[in-house]
């Protein structure tokens, strides 16, 4: 199990979570191609980011594609081991959420695993309830091939670092906002405030 102390914000430690965060969250040019810099990337056309999947949440119950149906989605690739990177972007998604007001009622949160190893639907349920993070996030986890296959339809990289127990995951960490319809719509670029992150979710919103 992931070590709380590792996860649990409070106080001037969330605040400076939140403060890393704005510059960690940023758009990785692994295999995929989402550019990064000052501006979101936004969508031109049809991109080929997102895509079937079948995974199990930290329920236990299968998930497909068709959960993103019907609400502004946010997917992010993760896993609960992670010291630095996962923690904070996901206390700097809990930020951007209240900039949202009501509107974070139609906007939910995906954290998918890339360590299915270790990341059982009990751990992910654990982790994402640590102090800090939004609520209801929606953790999934699956098979290795199930994992690749989500990764792989995201263009997200992964890949074991080291051995051992004390074994990493690297991993790309774009944040990628999905449409009602489960399409692509942008991917919030590193540099942005939670105000600013905010405003891109809220303005894709707009535009529907």
């Amino acid at each position: 199990m992931p070590r709380r102390s590792v996860l649990l914000f409070g106080g001037l430690v969330l605040v400076a979570a939140v403060v890393l965060a704005i510059t960690t969250m940023v758009v990785v040019s692994g295999r995929d191609s989402a550019a990064s810099g000052s501006q979101p990337v936004t969508s031109t056309g049809q991109p080929s980011v997102g895509g079937p999947f079948t995974l199990v949440d930290q329920n236990g119950r299968s998930v497909d594609q068709t959960m993103l149906d019907g609400k502004w989605t946010l997917v992010f690739f993760g896993f609960t081991w992670c010291p630095d990177y996962c923690p904070t972007t996901l206390a700097a998604l809990n930020a951007t959420k209240a900039q949202l007001g009501d509107r974070a009622d139609n906007l939910q949160i995906v954290f998918i695993s890339v360590d299915p190893a270790r990341d059982t639907p009990a751990v992910l349920k654990d982790y994402l309830s640590s102090d800090g993070f939004p609520e209801g996030v929606i953790g999934l986890t699956g098979s290795p091939a199930q994992i690749r296959a989500a990764a792989d339809a995201y263009r997200a990289y992964y890949q074991k670092a080291g051995e051992g127990e004390g074994y990493t995951m690297d991993h790309s960490l774009t944040v990628y906002l999905m449409g009602p319809d489960g399409k692509f719509r942008s991917a919030l670029a590193g540099d942005l405030s939670p105000e600013r992150s905010a405003e891109v979710i809220r303005r894709a919103m707009d535009r529907g």
